[in-house]
């Protein structure tokens, strides 16, 4: 017996059998009932023993003989560069390289990044979203290191890219709960003065976009404890809410997007100073919140989801 193919029906043996009851005389449909095949199965080894001889009723392998053509190893690589460093959905890739979701989808879950969830750890259980534009604002500051040179994060070696000195960047986001819209400045510290004047002027450009805020959520630094913040608060009859102590994710929706933030402009371009980083945020922020599909907005972006809330309650 030569390689069968396990559960085959017939063996090269039978199929040998078959042809010799076919060359001696018997129907297709004799033999077919004696082998308890169809005609078809009994055809099909006739044509191919006549076709190859003996050797052509052994059994194929089961590979296709064609297979579509393979995405080149370099773009292979990109997807999974998107993924992994990125944490770009299957969708985004697609779209941003040109392909078909389901050849991206295939490809990662080959690579066992099918899932996010497989890269980065899940969110909290408890999730909320408010319903109307402004209900909720999300304030949180992140800092990052000024540089003269681009550093190990783009590089991969910290020889010669020490910035001894550079001195800090203070990156204030503001994003709303109900549509991810987000203003964001870079600025020189992170003191009451500097925060609070950041609030203004985020609330500001909020009410340019035709959202009017009702609450505030931050975390309980000295600058968001200061009476000045909250005088500016109170003056503007807007509500105050602070996340609970050592419990990051009461703010989740700012963290993720510092994280989006970090990930897609702070480290995602390689940038020869951090003065041409900070330069490239507008650009950056324009492109989040007209451009960049969110899969928790039903793969809106900000700006059309806010047209939407803005059409639902109004």
């Amino acid at each position: 017996m030569n390689n069968p193919h396990h559960g085959a029906r017939l063996t090269v043996h039978s199929r040998e059998q078959i042809v010799e009851r076919i060359s001696s005389g018997q129907s297709a449909a004799e033999v077919a009932k004696a082998f308890a095949v169809s005609v078809r199965t009994v055809r099909k080894w006739l044509a191919r023993f006549r076709a190859g001889g003996s050797a052509a009723l052994s059994n194929r392998a089961s590979a296709p003989a064609r297979v579509s053509a393979r995405l080149p190893e370099p773009v292979i690589a990109l997807i999974l560069h998107l993924r992994r460093s990125m944490r770009m959905t299957g969708a985004a890739i697609a779209q941003k390289l040109s392909l078909s979701r389901s050849t991206v989808s295939r490809w990662l879950k080959r690579a066992g990044v099918g899932r996010l969830s497989h890269i980065d750890p899940p969110e909290p259980v408890r999730r909320y979203q408010r319903e109307r534009p402004g209900e909720l604002i999300h304030l949180d500051i992140k800092k990052l290191g000024r540089f003269e040179r681009p550093g190990h994060r783009i590089t991969g070696t910290r020889t010669g890219c020490r910035n001894a000195k550079a001195g800090w960047d203070f990156v204030h986001v503001a994003i709303d709960d109900a549509t991810r819209l987000a203003y964001v400045e870079v600025l020189g510290d992170e003191r009451k003065a500097t925060t609070t004047g950041f609030l203004l002027r985020a609330l500001r450009w909020f009410r340019s976009q035709g959202i009017r805020v009702e609450r505030v959520m931050t975390d309980n630094g000295s600058a968001y404890r200061s009476r000045r913040f909250a005088k500016a608060l109170r003056l503007l009859a807007i509500r105050h809410i602070f996340t609970r102590p050592y419990t990051p994710k009461t703010n989740g929706k700012a963290e993720r997007f510092i994280q989006t933030l970090l990930r897609e402009w702070a480290y995602g371009l390689s940038y020869p100073s951090s003065k041409a980083r900070n330069a490239d945020l507008p650009r950056w922020l324009d492109w989040f919140n007209r451009s960049r599909a969110h899969s928790a907005l039903s793969g809106r972006t900000p700006f059309s989801q806010v047209n939407n809330l803005m059409r639902t309650h109004s």
